[in-house]
């Protein structure tokens, strides 16, 4: 079977400010899962600007001039007052500050002195016990960046000093760094619209949306930015999908859940939250639906836990005995699995990034996944029937001693796997970044892709964040659809960088050990991948099925450590 390797001319650009930068999104296709393709042929992708979608987290402060206040230096005992220089004492100083949050932790300081020609020293206290002395001369605009350590407010004073005409001018604004960190929450269901939980006992009609309140509710506080949800679509009346957005802000293009009539669908979502604290759920398809979310952690812009994104790791498979016991965990059974101290998980970790596949049921149900040492919740994080293979991305809080609980809500027995994509932690630096859900990638055609599936054993290539280190990791909604035999789909970060593809000097991209999606022929499936950038910021996407499939591609976030 002759396999090719897919060249796209453009690639996907995101404001440089955000990382995001052209590059190339290629598919490579191995013969099986072992040895790479060789044809080429060209597509293009136009430019997918993201910066006003990541504009809301950008805030620009200032302080006028005249808030400049003046200070008559201290006169050193046994001196003379020394002479004024130029305009007498120098009294029409002032300046005006701007500070601009572009990164998660930084602040761009633009200080603009007005002064007559005179010798000038400049302190910028940052807020955070740290400080810069600049030297300058009479009116001049300087510019400085800084880095907090921790996400917060902060107020920045900067002091001009004229020791010659003995005076000192002072001039502060508060500000607030642009990322958020993660506060992880015990699984707490906030809807159900089978029972009335969170709004009216009743479907969600065609077409139609609800509201899910997220500040002020099961103790989450207000001024939260972003919430983790796991959402789930059940007796649905026809096929559709849902969209879940910000209240108040525009309805997305993207999807976070697809269905067909009569299915029970779960996916995790990482959504911002509007100003009013809700996030609305918005049904796509012409038939009612009921819907419910469960809470697993929120964000805000105070220093809590930050994310740590890994290479995918196994860390759980009952088929093999990994992680714990061998066999099918049986029916309303539990088994306890260690995070830390496994696939790069340290200890002192709040919280996992995992992907948990079930596989082999003997019959319908669910799995909850929860901390160990802890009572399971009436929540649940992934629905499946009878034999299905089903994947869903789950955040997950951990025990004081790095453990979780993988209960079966099934009266019978099935396979569990667990695949770890990061970790929160006090000592994690990377801070979330929600944008505006964007769509990166359709391979069933449009103006981002003209050529065709992707193929049987092809991976897909996509550059997202190549030039810029402090950009650490991606959430991105991944969907399959045309599917046309079973498989799975591998998200995993390219070990080559953009000039080794442009060089020709790529080296051979190993298989992944881990799943994100599974299919069997003929289904849509969507799940939450919370993909790593690696060291070159490319992303792979790996078709492991012998058959072709869609992929689509929308991305609501990032995370970066700048």
């Amino acid at each position: 079977m002759r396999n090719r390797r897919l060249v796209v001319s453009a690639a996907v650009i995101v404001a440089a400010s955000v990382g995001f930068i052209p590059g190339i999104a290629q598919a490579a296709g191995p013969a099986g899962p072992a040895a790479q393709g060789k044809g080429t042929h060209g597509a293009s992708i136009p430019d997918v600007d993201l910066s006003k979608a990541g504009s809301t987290n950008f805030k620009t402060f200032t302080s006028p001039a005249d808030r400049t206040v003046r200070r008559a230096l201290p006169q050193a005992k046994g001196t003379a007052a020394a002479a004024p220089q130029a305009a007498g004492d120098n009294p029409d100083l002032s300046f005006t500050l701007k500070a601009e949050s572009k990164t998660a932790h930084g602040l761009d300081l633009t200080t603009t002195i007005t002064s007559v020609p005179a010798s000038l020293n400049v302190t910028i206290e940052w807020g955070d016990g740290t400080k810069d002395v600049v030297a300058a001369s009479g009116s001049v605009v300087l510019n400085k960046k800084h880095t907090y350590a921790e996400l917060g407010e902060y107020t920045v004073k900067v002091t001009v000093t004229d020791a010659a005409n003995q005076a000192e001018y002072v001039n502060d604004f508060s500000i607030m760094t642009a990322g958020s960190d993660f506060t992880p929450h015990t699984p707490t269901r906030l809807l159900d619209t089978r029972e009335g939980i969170g709004g009216t006992k009743a479907k969600v009609p065609g077409f139609g949306t609800t509201k899910v309140k997220i500040a002020g509710n099961a103790q989450i506080p207000a001024g939260v930015t972003a919430v983790a949800l796991n959402v789930t679509v059940t007796n649905p009346a026809t096929a559709g999908h849902i969209r879940v957005y910000a209240s108040g802000g525009d309805r997305p293009t993207t999807s976070n859940v697809n269905f067909a009539a009569g299915q029970t669908v779960p996916n995790m979502v990482i959504v911002p939250v509007g100003k009013d604290g809700l996030v609305e759920l918005y049904n796509s398809g012409g038939g009612a639906v009921d819907l419910i979310a469960d809470v697993t952690g929120y964000f805000t812009r105070t220093a809590s836990s930050g994310y740590t994104p890994l290479d995918p790791a196994r860390l759980v498979d009952t088929r093999e005995g990994n992680g714990t016991a061998k066999g099918l965990v049986p029916g309303f059974g539990t088994f306890t699995a260690q995070m830390s101290g496994r696939g790069g998980v340290p200890a002192g970790v709040t919280a996992v990034a995992l992907n948990v596949t079930t596989t082999e049921p003997q019959a319908a149900g669910h799995l909850t996944v929860y901390p160990a040492g802890q009572a399971a919740s009436s929540t649940s994080n992934l629905n499946f029937s009878a034999g299905q293979t089903i994947a869903n991305a789950v955040i997950v809080p951990v025990s004081a001693d790095g453990k979780i609980n993988v209960r079966n809500g099934s009266g019978s027995g099935t396979h569990v796997i667990v695949d770890v994509v990061g970790y929160y932690s006090p000592a994690s630096t990377s801070s979330y970044m929600p944008v505006a859900p964007e769509r990166l990638i359709d391979t069933r055609g449009d103006a981002n892709w003209n050529s065709g599936p992707l193929q049987a054993f092809e991976y897909l290539i996509m550059p997202l964040s190549t030039r810029n280190p402090n950009t650490t990791g991606f959430v991105l909604n991944t969907t399959v659809t045309n599917t046309t035999e079973h498989g799975h789909l591998s998200v995993a970060p390219d070990p080559n960088s953009a000039e080794q593809y442009e060089n020709h000097t790529d080296v051979e991209v190993p298989v992944p050990n881990s799943s994100n999606l599974n299919w069997t022929a003929g289904k849509t499936v969507p799940n939450l991948v919370q993909a790593s950038s690696g060291k070159n910021g490319i992303v792979d996407f790996f078709n492991w099925s012998p058959g072709n499939t869609d992929v689509i591609v929308d991305i609501f976030g990032y995370y970066d450590k700048g």
